[in-house]
């Protein structure tokens, strides 16, 4: 048995990869604690794990984040937004974090491995504290794209994909050099935190995110990641996590509609967490398609979604609308899906074989959107907000081109040779 510390920070998207790692190393008889927010706790214990909640100073909500940085909604996504998080949303944390997670390892919990999201900086300074051998073992555990700059690829916050020709990899570094300038407020506003900790940062703090953990785990497969040649001996791909188990619920009375289709299924949404406003994607869709021989099927992952959508105004013959809808059991039949693109949705669909098309922003999102058009697995809307006409043109492409549907199989089929769980594992396992 091995004593695991699993730290996250406290944003559902974060959690979650982590609590789906912590289960299946507790039921290979490891001793799992998990360090998160407060309002995680019920899923940790869930999940077979001890939880300890991050202190005050780093504990947040992250369905009230204009609660907890007000400042933040003067910054639109996209880079200014992204350097603001990086300072306030995750930056400010490293202290708070580290304190907590030494304190946890001295006192409590003497764990021999952390793994942790690449944005809890503080298992970051943990790893920069001490050499290997004089402090845990720590994985990175990669939930998103990396962020390591790069010669072969553009750094992230462009969503744009590799360039090519003689001078793209001059391009590339130019613009590495610039997303560098750019975020040069950030750095030394990071730097002042890890200073706070008693740690130096040794680069780019997007580097160090990928760099400073003993072992970085990518949670997806290379036919879905830009090549890089500059990668890291500690940086490996071991394919998507399985989809987290959910409680089982009643199946629309609709449902018969789905599995017996002899018309292409369109499912459409915005996700769990970014469906405060259902007309940027999830209304559109509804409208784009009313005339299509389709059925639309739009999960609102909220519970007042279709009453919601309804005041909107009236709902086509061809659309149904659920607030949850089990997606392990709707993906099988669902022939194209639109969302606004967050990584582990993505994956989901990928992992049968769905075609995309995505429009989101904030996050990661168009990052993700980019990748999605780049493979060869979909469209990228390239607007969180389209209009009907798009939504309509782009999804009709997708369906009357195969070659869309093929390429999702394909990374499908890459998907199944790769066990993320047991890599996972097997690092745990070597750890002295």
């Amino acid at each position: 048995m091995t004593l695991i510390v699993a730290a996250a920070s406290p944003f559902h998207g974060h959690v979650q990869p982590i609590l789906t790692v912590a289960s299946d190393l507790v039921r290979r008889g490891h001793e799992v604690v998990v360090l998160t927010g407060s309002r995680f706790a019920d899923d940790v214990r869930a999940a077979g794990a001890l939880h300890v909640s991050l202190p005050p100073a780093a504990d947040f909500d992250d369905r009230q984040l204009d609660l907890y940085f007000p400042d933040r909604t003067a910054f639109p996504p996209g880079p200014a937004q992204l350097e603001y998080d990086l300072k306030h949303v995750f930056g400010d944390q490293t202290p708070a974090q580290y304190s907590a997670l030494r304190t946890l390892l001295a006192r409590r919990f003497p764990a021999s491995v952390v793994i942790s999201d690449p944005l809890f900086l503080g298992a970051t300074a943990l790893s920069l504290s001490a050499p290997p051998g004089r402090r845990p073992v720590t994985i990175g555990l990669g939930i998103t794209m990396p962020t390591l700059l790069s010669e072969d690829a553009p750094p992230i916050g462009l969503a744009m994909p590799p360039l090519v020709g003689e001078d793209a990899k001059k391009r590339h570094r130019e613009m590495n050099d610039q997303v560098k300038d750019v975020f040069s407020g950030a750095q030394r506003h990071i730097e002042e935190n890890f200073g706070e900790s008693g740690t130096e940062l040794p680069g780019f703090i997007l580097d160090c995110l990928i760099t400073a953990p003993d072992h970085y785990l990518q949670l997806t497969v290379p036919e879905f990641e830009y090549p890089r040649g500059d990668l890291p001996p500690s940086f490996r791909f071991v394919g998507p996590l399985p989809a987290v188990p959910r409680p089982p619920r009643p199946l629309p009375n609709w449902w018969a509609e789905v599995e017996d289709a002899e018309r292409p299924v369109v499912v459409v949404t915005q996700g769990s967490f970014a469906n405060r406003d259902l007309g940027r994607l999830v209304r559109p869709t509804i409208d784009a398609l009313a005339a299509e021989e389709v059925l639309v099927v739009a999960a609102t992952g909220r519970a007042d979604g279709p009453a919601v959508i309804e005041a909107a105004g009236p709902v086509p013959a061809n659309a149904r609308i659920e607030g949850y809808v089990p997606f392990d059991l709707l993906l099988p039949h669902t022939s194209v899906l639109v969302t606004n693109g967050g990584y582990g949705g993505v994956h989901e669909a990928l992992r049968h074989g769905v075609p995309l098309v995505v429009g989101g922003d904030g996050e990661d999102k168009p990052e993700v959107a980019a990748r999605v058009e780049w493979s060869g697995a979909g469209i990228d809307l390239r607007t969180a907000d389209p209009s009907p006409e798009e939504i309509r043109e782009t999804v009709l492409a997708v369906l009357a081109e195969p070659g869309y549907r093929e390429r999702a199989g394909a990374l499908r089929a890459r998907f199944e040779r790769h066990d993320a769980l047991e890599a996972i594992a097997e690092v745990v396992a070597a750890a002295p």
